[in-house]
């Protein structure tokens, strides 16, 4: 009797597991348009206001900036006053911070919605990301990366209502509508939305991969070697892809294919916007798909794999720019090796300092894809001043082969060596 009634609770515990593992991906959708649709509105705010794109871009940055580098704190916050209230303030901020964009007539206003926008969306990606960590310690990987897939496809179904609504009512429109409906989805959603009770995941565990039996504090991992080597490798990473993801629409205008007819897989559409969507379902695929890779052969590795894949799709685009195909192709490409570092990376890092603080622990590590964004402007910038997209795609193609050999050649033998002391 007591058998079944034990095989009962781990029923019902998984299924409960896996319905805040929705939650948390839904809410990854709600928000993903705060990043992938931000290529849409470039084109449309410079010609109204002609402020050159690099001004324009300024606002991604700082967007970026906003929803990475304080998630550490936005971590603890969680942590003290749990998910539901955290949300609920996350799903205000990121109708605002769009709202504001709707009425912006000025690039400090502009700015203003992206740092709200992102302290909202920075709530949101965090916990979301977190809360997968703590309820899946024997499949980390795959939950963080479903998790996040909800980021990298949560805007592939509104790339082209975004579009006809900024061509049929202006951008304006666009904002202020989608804005509205993101947050209160948060908001909905954040009423059922928690955090697993001490005790609840106790007989949990991966038999796989090594785990660290301590829990780290966020002072405590950024005193080791092995964070940093992870910081570093995050940034080289999350640089590329982050350009990509605020100048595709640009550089297919540039090479004048944006709105040439594509055919494929019984589908015609224009090649940017063909290609945008294609780029949010890869985007979004990648993330579970290199996280339960990485649950069977290991991180390091598939780290290597797919960053090396990255390298290989950005230089096949770059030679291939002025074809409308590879356009749609080869992008889809890059984004499918690109997308995976934000299962990759949450999922190594919770691994090496445990279960207790691991919101609060990547956040400090996905600050890294702040300090990216600041190199991504950069290459913007060097776009603008040089007239070509060469040299920020080969810098960004250096830093993908750069980071795969880092994830075998020290990354692997530091983990290794951290997890046997700390074992």
């Amino acid at each position: 009797m007591s058998t079944v009634l034990t095989e009962r609770a781990k029923q019902v515990s998984l299924a409960y597991r896996i319905t805040q593992l929705v939650i948390g991906m839904a809410c990854m959708v709600a928000i993903a348009n705060l990043q992938y649709g931000w290529t849409l509105f470039v084109e449309p705010i410079n010609q109204k206001f002609n402020w050159g794109r690099p001004a324009i871009q300024v606002a991604f940055t700082v967007f970026v900036l906003m929803e990475t580098w304080l998630v550490p704190i936005e971590g603890w916050l969680i942590d003290k006053f749990g998910l539901r209230r955290l949300f609920i303030l996350g799903g205000a901020l990121v109708s605002i911070g769009w709202v504001t964009n709707a009425y912006a007539a000025s690039l400090a206003t502009l700015y203003l919605g992206a740092v709200i926008a992102g302290i909202g969306g920075g709530i949101v990606y965090g916990g979301s990301v977190g809360n997968a960590l703590k309820w899946f310690p024997d499949h980390r990987g795959l939950a963080a990366g479903l998790t996040a897939a909800g980021y990298g496809m949560g805007s592939a179904l509104t790339v082209v209502p975004i579009a006809n609504m900024i061509r049929e009512r202006g951008y304006e429109s666009a904002f202020f509508a989608f804005g509205i409906g993101q947050g209160l989805l948060v908001i909905v959603l954040a009423l059922i939305f928690r955090a697993p009770r001490e005790g609840e995941l106790a007989s949990v565990g991966s038999g796989r991969l090594q785990q660290s039996a301590r829990d780290s504090t966020p002072m405590q991992m950024v005193r080791t070697p092995i964070f940093w080597l992870l910081y570093l490798m995050f940034t080289l990473m999350a640089t590329g892809g982050l350009m990509a993801t605020a100048q595709i629409a640009s550089m297919a205008t540039d090479y004048k294919v944006a709105d040439v007819p594509v055919t494929l897989l019984g589908l015609t559409l224009a090649a940017l916007p063909f290609a945008l969507a294609i780029d949010r379902v890869l985007n979004g695929l990648t993330r579970p798909f290199f996280g339960w890779v990485s649950d069977q052969i290991g991180r390091e590795n598939t780290m290597f794999i797919a960053f090396a894949l990255e390298r290989a799709g950005k230089v096949l685009l770059l030679m291939n720019a002025g074809n409308p195909v590879a356009i749609v192709v080869l992008s889809g490409l890059v984004f499918f090796a690109w997308g995976e570092i934000y299962s990759l990376f949450p999922s190594i890092c919770t691994d090496l300092y445990g279960r207790q603080y691991a919101t609060a622990n990547y956040g400090l590590l996905y600050t890294a894809k702040g300090t990216a964004s600041l190199l991504g402007l950069a290459g913007a910038w060097l776009v603008a001043v040089s007239g070509t997209w060469v040299i920020a795609f080969v810098i960004a193609a250096a830093f993908d082969i750069a980071a795969a050999l880092l994830a075998l050649l020290l990354l692997k033998p530091m983990r290794i060596r951290a997890l046997g002391r700390a074992g």
